[in-house]
């Protein structure tokens, strides 16, 4: 049978969170970001193995004192999240199939639930394709236009508002990277780009992606509401 595991690129800066650390070693009621993330994971018993991908002159991961049995450090990032997660499926080639599951999920996203995993799992083990995590968009969307000025209504029927973990076997995942080449957003975006159709999986709006300051407020009160 197909074996599940994860991967986690972590070797972006977080820019746009305005701190000198990057934001997935925030603190974050009580811990680091990235190990809650990582705890959403392992928490998971069908998750056999957890890499996370960190930028080789990461010089913050050996002061967090993070230390689960069953993660691996790879560290391979690259430039581009595609870069990360490409360089993390090789790195990882010898020790998993071409048919193995991998999820890969935003190290910002702290506030996973092992609901939205068990959904994952159930609704893409048996997929041809595989898929991600979603969420439909509920608000009114707007182009801008010049000036910041409203150009036009979107429509949001159809619409989804994509979400991590994504989840793709290994062979199919690393042969449709090397495709799309570095420029791609999500993994999604590059099995696409195959001519293929991933899943979406309903997700939940409180698995958020801190990408603002803001957001580590609201993650800490949808933590503190689950307890964790």
């Amino acid at each position: 049978m197909s074996r599940f595991v994860a991967l986690v690129p972590a070797a972006g800066s977080g820019s746009r969170m305005g701190s000198e650390l990057p934001k997935q070693y925030l603190p974050l009621s009580g811990r680091p970001l990235i190990e809650h993330t990582l705890l959403a994971l392992a928490a998971h018993p069908r998750i056999e193995r957890i890499y996370i991908v960190l930028s080789p002159e990461d010089d913050w991961w050996a002061g967090q004192g993070i230390a689960h049995a069953r993660l691996s450090v790879l560290r391979c990032g690259g430039k581009t999240r595609a870069d990360s997660v490409m360089n993390g499926l090789k790195a990882i080639a010898g020790e998993v199939a071409a048919d193995d599951w991998v999820l890969v999920h935003d190290a910002a996203r702290p506030c996973l639930r092992p609901e939205h995993l068990d959904r994952m799992l159930a609704e893409l083990a048996g997929d041809e394709v595989g898929g991600i995590l979603a969420v439909p968009v509920a608000d009114t969307l707007k182009r801008a236009g010049d000036g910041q000025r409203i150009a036009a209504t979107v429509p949001r029927e159809g619409l989804w508002q994509a979400q991590t973990p994504q989840m793709f076997r290994h062979g199919l995942l690393l042969q449709a990277l090397a495709a799309a080449g570095s420029a791609v957003t999500d993994e999604a975006s590059a099995v696409e780009h195959m001519g293929l159709q991933p899943k979406l999986v309903e997700g939940d709006v409180r698995n958020l992606k801190v990408t603002y300051p803001r957001d580590l407020e609201l993650a800490a009160l949808i933590l503190q509401h689950w307890g964790t």
